[in-house]
């Protein structure tokens, strides 16, 4: 399979698994059950399936944020609430996300077939494994029925497969997690300082990453690539592609082409709501 298909296919339905870090409805179950601080409750929801796993697996996992925002956001957090009553907070706040973000579309025709695509995908993910903590995790977790939960699920897990190959392909390349932010930011794809904002790195983490890159002369002195760091960088995404193919490899390029015209229209509605507009 062109691995540019593959990816295409898994950016049309992350909108789908992915507002779930953003919408009311996750920080309302996850405070239902005592973790109210946002940053918690992200990180306690995705190392869930882990199990009460302590901060430094979280941090080693999730790759670029501080790790100190992930020690104090999971200090004592599975003291307030296990790891399955989070997952089931987690769920709950995806149906209800969906019902609220596209109503129309939970009981419709489109996600109806697309679920079953998205599950043979997932599954198909799931012989390969090795050297993929989270994904591998949350591999082990049980199956919703409602259709438009299989979707989510199986996006959930598409989504993990490919990050837990992203952070291998950068720390093949003997990057930081903050060095990972900056060569992220240089691309142009995502500011600096939303970069920084969102993972909570320090102006000196940051000015060290950038001094560290520049020594290897990734980026020159106003920040931006190398031809080097552009070769670099570009290696890293071409890897991250290689290492997710082998899900949509598995259901061929016509299913890959289904799911994407299936989900299309939720995934657009969903990401507009969320104020991250996309191409239909």
């Amino acid at each position: 399979m062109d691995p540019l298909l593959a990816r295409k296919t898994w950016r049309t339905v992350e909108p789908i698994h992915g507002a779930i870090y953003f919408v009311p409805e996750a920080a309302e179950e996850y405070g239902a059950l005592g973790i109210t601080d946002r940053m918690s409750g992200y990180f306690a929801s995705r190392s869930a399936p882990l199990g009460p796993v302590a901060a430094p697996v979280v941090a080693a996992t999730f790759f670029n944020f501080d790790p100190g925002l992930v020690r104090r956001s999971m200090d004592a957090v599975w003291d307030i609430a296990e790891p399955a009553a989070v997952l089931a907070a987690r769920l709950r706040a995806a149906d209800r996300m969906i019902r609220r973000l596209a109503p129309d579309a939970v009981d419709g025709e489109d996600i109806a077939r697309a679920a079953p695509i998205a599950r043979r995908a997932a599954l198909a993910a799931c012989d390969h494994v090795e050297g993929r903590p989270l994904f591998a995790g949350h591999a082990t977790l049980d199956w919703p029925d409602a259709p438009h939960l299989v979707l989510w699920h199986a996006q959930t897990l598409l989504r993990e497969f490919r990050g837990d190959g992203h952070v291998a392909a950068l720390t093949a390349q003997g990057l930081s997690g903050c060095e990972a932010l900056v060569t992220h930011a240089a691309a142009g794809e995502v500011p600096a300082a939303v970069l920084k904002s969102s993972r909570q790195r320090t102006d000196a983490d940051w000015d060290a990453a950038v001094a560290s890159l520049q020594d290897r002369g990734w980026l020159d002195a106003d920040g931006g690539f190398t031809p080097a760091g552009q070769d670099a960088r570009s290696w890293i995404e071409d890897r991250t592609d290689a290492l997710a193919e082998a899900p949509y490899a598995a259901i061929g390029d016509d299913a890959c082409q289904e799911l994407r015209s299936l989900t299309r229209p939720t995934s657009v509605l969903m990401a507009a709501a969320l104020g991250f507009p996309r191409t239909p």
